[in-house]
């Protein structure tokens, strides 16, 4: 196949690129300074040349949008709103005036959709969406309010030839520097992977080869439409998340962070807080029924695995 993927020089898309085009697909990366074969030059807003990569693909994979690790200044808010609202529609503009459109055109989304929550877990004909909850910072709303608007503008847009599918997804977990993982594994190395505020609040996430073998099967899945959650099914309170990833590696004690505490951390690291704090205990009700199997459900096997290929890839060199 021929799979475009705009945005596609992040984690995420590096996950991808490498699996998809290890399968032999031609793969397409849509990015605002392109440095590699197969990468094309686009602004993430408006159409040009690059729409004809999207003429005659077989599938669009849309990841594009200012990363969520920053801090929530309104001007950060601003940019996580119309680079994902912006890149969305214009790529819903190329499906629209390809004269042979994609079959599918898969939309970044994110689990964070979901309201903070700790007495149930959130699927996708159950969940509740964000945004309202007591007892959170107002600012918390404004994720959810990107999330939605980021949706809306997939499903806004008129491509009757083209299956959408939206994909909620939580944080994709692979060996990668720089990458989450990359972060909470050194975090834990230092011994500061303990709880943090308690350490109740849910962490949802996906391994990242299952995070690809997901993306295939809603690629073949004619009959899937709509927002997906692609998540492992066993989400965990964060103190057993950090404790399995630091028994993963061999770390035997993570010294615990109050609120302030986090604050200072995530002020220092240019991120926020409520991406340690909020609860995102959410599960691929989807997937499963349509009967996806997942190679890694639980985390400390899945931190298992992990930490070996980190090993591996240190080991050589």
């Amino acid at each position: 196949m021929k799979i475009v993927i705009p945005g596609g020089t992040g984690q995420v898309g590096n996950i991808l690129n490498r699996a998809l085009s290890a399968a032999g697909h031609e793969v397409v990366v849509l990015t605002r300074r392109p440095v590699r074969e197969g990468e094309v030059h686009w602004d993430g807003a408006t159409l040009g040349p690059w729409a004809a990569a999207v003429d005659g693909s077989d599938v669009v994979i849309n990841l594009a949008g200012r990363s969520v690790s920053c801090r929530y200044t309104p001007a950060n808010l601003q940019e996580m709103m119309s680079s994902r609202v912006d890149s969305a529609r214009v790529v819903g503009e190329a499906i629209a005036a390809a004269a042979r459109p994609p079959r599918v055109w898969l939309q970044m989304s994110t689990a964070t959709l979901y309201a903070h929550r700790f007495d149930a877990p959130h699927d996708e004909a159950t969940g509740v969406v964000g945004g309202s909850e007591p007892g959170v910072p107002d600012y918390w709303a404004n994720s959810v309010e990107i999330a939605k608007a980021w949706e809306r503008a997939q499903e806004e847009a008129r491509t009757p030839d083209t299956r959408k599918v939206a994909l909620r997804s939580s944080m994709v977990m692979s060996p990668d520097r720089g990458g989450v993982f990359d972060v909470l594994l050194r975090m834990a190395r230092l011994g500061l992977g303990g709880p943090v505020a308690g350490g109740a609040q849910y962490v949802s996430w996906i391994h990242d080869r299952d995070f690809v073998r997901a993306v295939e099967f809603l690629t073949d899945r004619g009959d899937l439409t709509g927002p997906v959650n692609l998540t492992a099914p066993a989400p965990l309170p964060q103190r057993g998340f950090m404790r399995a990833l630091r028994a993963a590696w061999g770390v035997p004690v993570g010294l615990p962070a109050t609120k302030w505490m986090a604050g200072l951390g995530a002020f220092a690291l240019r991120t926020d807080t409520e991406l340690l704090l909020k609860s995102r205990r959410v599960v691929p009700g989807r997937l499963l029924e349509a009967g996806f199997t997942f190679a890694y459900d639980a985390w400390p096997e899945a931190a298992d695995d992990l930490v070996r290929r980190v090993r591996g890839a240190r080991a050589a060199g």
